[in-house]
């Protein structure tokens, strides 16, 4: 069953309903940016599978909303499906909130999976449909309805995070939970966020690809913790620890019957965004909300000294498996068959040499020729094409080691490249650059220092349409908020920047049709000087791998630029020579040269 027939599936169920419009997010019960099979309903009937849309199914239409990141892939993969393309922010396509109430007419009902969409979300719709006199169903999975092989929910087994790798105990995390909920005045505090969960307890799962959550949810008391999980997925060890905790387990699904037991005597703590709209509609009215910001938010974002400590030597291990990779591909391109898929299996070969590697962190991104300018490319069996000199290979990959996750992105020079290729790799290296040798007060969030990275590019008139960085969890969601560089103002990822917070750093250029290029590092965020005019802070590089100088245009680059790039490079050699053989060190000096 192609889209175009899986629409006019679902038209038919919501007829049957009296659904006369139906959103479909990409997210699962938890709020998750990245979410398990089970739970690409978006991707299932629109056939768009990046991470991030939203689709509106009317009886004669369907639209697709997503980002820049994701506008070359979308529409690829609508081409034929009969699902119109939204881009977001763009001029000339409506806000997806603004299509709504202009569509939605007096009368019709609005319907979509309440356990899919956030409090915020299903408010607003609520509120369009209040002001137009329409209706909102949101207890129907209709997705569902026709979705005969539907993948089941995840049953792979739950691991533990020992302290050596956590630096903290369940117990103290809890504790410090605790704390806040008495400043807020709360007895009670729903988590939802797998992340979240697994941060506060230690726990990790393989619920999602790539990324090590565990499909949960959590109530959390003054003196103990409800779990709603799949208990199967729990050894003996694991279940003696959280009993300890007084962590008792209830079945997955039951914490919707269970919120329903609060009542007046409670006070309960609760992110609007990150519940979903289900579970907040089956809250007594007798219960008193406070609307706060889940605790665990920050705590996680901000790295303790053994995390830190860890994720150090994940990145060294991960840019020593760069420095072989990249000495690898350079040698053998044009050489023996290497394709987009291969390199990154031989790229997670050299990362598995290191030791204490368990998976990558975040499917990869290899992309090779044109297939760079799609941000979020993802090559397959059908897409994957050989290597051949003469263009950039771009490899935005991670790896998730004992240690900490990592996000790398470097884009070589196979061969020979044209000019206006080494000029766009070299703005590229100089945006990244700008940013990460930033030196700031304390206070300052990543909406002020993003400048820094955007200036080489809007002098050109130039722009690259993403982020300009994210923060990254500990073998948690390789996207972690709530701190990250962005130019346009996007809510609850405007953190102050602390000290002991780790945030990617990855401009980008891409030419549709030509090439893509991005470079990212993971930056340390560090306290420098105090003095009369406050707390300077700072970053420091921890991705430790070269910047392909075979893309690299000198002459385009000032004096300053020149220095940074040197003076990384020379950081790269010293640190990375004593885990390298003797002809790996000489490449690697090559390499690192100043220039």
């Amino acid at each position: 069953m192609g889209i175009p027939e899986r629409l006019s599936a679902l038209r038919a169920v919501m007829a049957e309903k009296g659904v006369d419009m139906y959103v479909v997010p990409t997210a699962d019960f938890h709020q998750s940016e990245y979410v398990g099979e089970y739970f690409k309903a978006r991707k299932f009937i629109t056939g768009f599978s990046g991470s991030a849309g939203t689709a509106v199914i009317t009886a004669d239409e369907a639209r697709l909303w997503t980002d820049g990141r994701y506008f070359i892939q979308a529409a690829q993969q609508l081409e034929g499906t009969t699902v119109q393309l939204m881009k977001m922010f763009e001029p000339g396509y409506p806000d997806m909130n603004e299509y709504i109430a202009d569509t939605l007419k007096a009368g019709q009902t609005i319907g979509f999976d309440g356990r899919v969409v956030s409090v915020g979300e299903g408010q607003e719709y609520a509120d369009i449909a209040a002001k137009v006199g329409a209706k909102v169903l949101y207890t129907e999975d209709l997705i569902d309805a026709i979705w005969e092989d539907r993948p089941e929910l995840s049953k792979a087994p739950a691991f533990e995070l020992g302290v050596e790798y956590a630096g903290e105990t369940a117990a103290s995390k809890l504790a410090r939970t605790r704390e806040e909920m008495a400043k807020a005045g709360a007895n009670v505090h729903v988590l939802t966020t797998l992340d979240d969960i697994c941060w506060t307890l230690n726990l990790r799962g393989d619920d999602i690809e790539f990324f090590p959550l565990l499909l949960s949810y959590a109530i959390i008391r003054m003196d103990s913790v409800d779990l709603y999980v799949d208990e199967s997925k729990l050894d003996d060890s694991i279940k003696a620890n959280l009993a300890a905790l007084n962590v008792t387990l209830q079945s997955y699904n039951d914490i919707y019957e269970d919120i329903k037991n609060l009542g007046a005597d409670d006070a309960l703590m609760l992110d609007p965004g990150k519940l979903n709209y289900a579970l907040y509609n089956n809250l007594s009215p007798e219960v008193r909300q406070i609307e706060e910001r889940n605790p665990a938010i920050l705590m996680k974002a901000i790295k303790n000294p053994v995390e830190i400590e860890n994720i150090r030597k994940a990145q060294i291990k991960d840019s020593v498996a760069h420095v072989r990779f990249m000495k690898w591909l350079k040698e053998n391109v044009g050489k023996i068959r290497i394709t987009e898929m291969s390199a990154t299996d031989k790229l997670d070969e050299f990362r598995a040499e290191m030791g204490n590697f368990i998976r990558p962190s975040f499917e990869p991104i290899a992309s090779f020729g044109p297939h760079g300018a799609i941000v979020h490319y993802t090559s397959s069996p059908e897409t994957d094409v050989e290597l051949e000199e003469g263009s950039f290979f771009l490899t935005d990959t991670g790896a998730g080691f004992w240690e900490g996750s990592t996000d790398v992105t470097r884009t070589y020079a196979l061969g020979e490249v044209s000019q206006e290729m080494k000029d766009h790799f070299t703005l590229v290296a100089i945006s990244n650059l700008q940013l990460g040798s930033a030196k700031f007060l304390e206070g300052c969030t990543g909406m002020v220092l993003d400048i820094l990275s955007r200036k080489p590019f809007w002098d050109r008139n130039l722009n690259f349409n993403h982020g300009t960085g994210h923060g990254v969890g500990y073998l948690l969601n390789i996207h972690e908020g709530p701190a990250g560089f962005r130019w346009k103002y996007r809510k609850g990822e405007t953190e102050v920047l602390h000290e002991g917070m780790v945030i990617t750093d990855e401009p980008g250029m891409y030419v549709a049709g030509s090439h893509g290029i991005r470079l990212e590092n993971e930056l340390l965020c560090c306290k420098g000087e105090l003095n009369e005019y406050g707390q300077f802070m700072y970053f420091d590089a921890i991705t430790l791998i070269p910047m392909d100088l075979d893309a690299i245009n000198p002459d385009i680059m000032t004096c300053e630029d020149k220095k940074l790039l040197n003076d990384y490079h020379k950081k790269v050699f010293e640190t990375l020579t004593p885990y390298l053989n003797e002809e790996e060190t000489e490449w690697l000096r090559k390499y690192t040269r100043e220039i």
